[in-house]
């Protein structure tokens, strides 16, 4: 039989679909493009946002339309978020917690014809475990180390939908790693819902994990898919400092820059501790990339919130900023705040923040120009070939390499979104 699935949202999605997909392939079934006619449709959804919530029924739609008489699976935040939903066509809800047992339900499902329903209020029982040897078609390999959040952000839906923290075993996580080494992944990526809470719940922790993983045999590069500045501790700038695989960018959320609208977001620091920590950072590694998250039209945001975020985020230089304006989310402490910002200023504020972000990242791309970098290419065209850097720069190169490898080249010139380069 064959099977589509889509995924929504965040690399932990990604991984628990790739994960997926393996199952089913382990029991005899076929992976196809979700766009074709297939008897099995998997929807892994988000709901971070109302526009992700609005994608995910949409893309629900559109499986239910394309084979009425498909299985179709809706599975992951937004069902979890919604466990009363019912849409028609949609034969089994799975909310974050069992996706692991898809196959057993669809094939209930065609055992019997009944819906099925698998939500969950006790998220916080334990890491579902989950183990990926490869990742077909894809040149890096995500490992999801960690589940749930416990910061409880005033706008942010997360910890209602993926419960407490659990963290994978340790010694689990790290013949993962090796297996994805020994089949020539160049690059793992560390993901987690809350990944610098790794080991909160089993006695260990982020900087313990990092410095076992970049003691392994054959490690090229290791990069953190996002982390939280204030565990950015003092054990995890020291492997920053002494491990050179780890890749040479950070994705730090700050949120906003505002003094007042962070505390009014219940984020766990301030501008100074925000500030001095990427001071800490630099004097380490100097040309570091450092991206971030900002939401604008958070309730309450002035125009003067607005441009001393904006100043902050100038300050910091940023390589990259991504921008969400502030969507409601019922449950959470924000949705409930007066002076909730209107949507015509949101969209304003969006488009400042982007133009910023763009002059931004191409102020950083210049620095690298008569530089030389790794690339380890991911993308190859009829005349060209594209990867990324240590520190996240979206090289092309003007000749056919070979795909999976990483080649020294010297950056020449900034195309963006693209830096030149030509190999040495």
């Amino acid at each position: 039989m064959k099977v589509g699935i889509y995924t929504l949202g965040c690399k932990v999605n990604l991984y628990e679909s790739e994960y997926v997909i393996s199952l089913f392939q382990k029991q005899g079934y076929t992976i196809c493009p979700f766009d074709d006619y297939c008897d099995i449709y998997i929807i892994n959804t988000c709901t971070v946002t109302n526009t992700s919530d609005l994608k995910s029924q949409k893309i629900i739609r559109q499986a239910i339309k394309r084979n009425p008489q498909a299985c179709v699976v809706a599975m992951g935040c937004f069902i979890e978020a919604n466990q009363e939903l019912d849409i028609p066509g949609v034969d089994i809800y799975i909310g974050t917690k069992n996706k692991s047992k898809v196959v057993e339900y669809v094939e209930e499902y065609y055992s019997n014809k009944k819906e099925q329903r698998e939500t969950s209020p006790e998220l916080a029982s334990g890491f579902e475990n989950m183990e990926i040897e490869t990742f077909p078609g894809r040149t890096r390999a995500f490992v999801k180390i960690q589940d749930g959040c416990e910061n409880f952000c005033s706008y942010c839906i997360i910890p209602f939908v993926r419960g407490k923290c659990r963290s994978k075993d340790f010694h689990t996580v790290i013949e993962e790693i090796s297996k994805l080494i020994k089949n020539g992944y160049k690059e793992i990526v560390l993901t987690g819902i809350h990944t610098g809470n790794y080991g909160v719940d089993i006695n260990t922790s982020f900087g313990e994990l990092l410095e076992a993983i970049t003691s392994l045999e054959g490690l090229t590069r290791l990069r953190i898919s996002s982390i939280e500045i204030t565990e950015l501790n003092s054990k995890v700038l020291e492997s920053l400092k002494n491990r050179p695989m780890i890749a040479n960018h950070l994705h730090i959320p700050l949120q906003a820059g505002s003094k007042e609208i962070l505390i009014a977001m219940n984020r766990k620091y301030d501008k100074d501790y925000f500030l001095n920590k990427v001071k800490e950072i630099r004097l380490i590694r100097p040309d570091i990339s450092l991206s971030t998250d900002v939401i604008v039209g958070f309730p309450g945001e002035t125009e003067e919130d607005f441009e001393e975020s904006l100043a902050f985020i100038r300050q910091i230089a940023f390589s990259k900023v991504h921008v969400f304006p502030y969507s409601k989310r019922t449950g959470t402490v924000a949705a409930d705040m007066d002076n909730q910002v209107d949507d015509i200023s949101k969209k304003v504020r969006v488009k400042k923040l982007l133009a910023l972000s763009k002059k931004l990242e191409i102020d950083y791309m210049n620095k690298f120009i008569n530089k030389q970098a790794d690339v380890l290419i991911e993308k190859v065209l009829d005349d060209s070939s594209i990867g990324h850097t240590s520190n996240y720069l979206l090289v092309k190169v003007n000749q056919v390499l070979a795909r999976d490898k990483v080649v020294s080249v010297t950056i020449t010139d900034v195309d963006y979104p693209y830096c030149i380069g030509t190999v040495n």
